[in-house]
């Protein structure tokens, strides 16, 4: 098969997976640190954003913290799906296969990212009662997500080199 004309998310009831099984092979067990750390930054890219704005939003409308910190991890998942979800959309897939592989490939990174990031906020010392102008919110937050890039960094490594995670967006480039 043509290398170009698998891309185009058409005639393959399959989406094209079948054509970059390949790909994906072949990039099971040789997971590089690197790769680990440039999956997980741009899942952290996403999740940052959408949380922050979710934050942001919460505050505005004054709600509780509660409130606002489901919202800040829903819009972090929603982010972070959204950056893999336009990156392979641009590869040719078809809007469903695009989902699918968008939610293979970063599900379980944004979890442990936002269970890491969340909890260090939760359990910093005032962290929750701070104001968005306040360097203890700014401290804990970017201090979260600094510890939860560390430690999902591992997680895509070790998914990567299973074939899963990031690997599966790397068969649609």
């Amino acid at each position: 098969m043509d290398h170009g004309t698998h891309h185009t998310g058409t005639g393959h009831d399959d989406g094209g997976r079948q054509a970059h099984a390949g790909h994906a092979g072949q990039r099971k067990g040789r997971a590089t640190w690197g790769t680990a750390a440039k999956a997980t930054l741009h899942c952290l890219t996403g999740c940052a954003i959408g949380e922050i704005l979710g934050m942001v939003i919460g505050t505005a409308l004054m709600w509780g913290n509660v409130q606002t910190m489901i919202l800040a991890i829903a819009l972090a998942f929603v982010f972070g799906y959204s950056f893999t979800l336009f990156a392979v959309r641009r590869a040719g897939l078809d809007f469903r296969t695009a989902l699918k592989v968008a939610l293979a490939a970063d599900t379980v990174s944004i979890a442990v990212m936002e269970l890491v990031d969340n909890g260090i906020i939760a359990l910093t010392p005032g962290a929750m009662d701070a104001h968005l102008s306040d360097a203890l919110f700014w401290t804990a937050l970017l201090g979260g997500f600094a510890v939860a890039f560390v430690i999902t960094t591992p997680v895509n490594k070790w998914m990567i080199g299973r074939g899963k995670g990031h690997a599966v967006v790397h068969a649609y480039h």
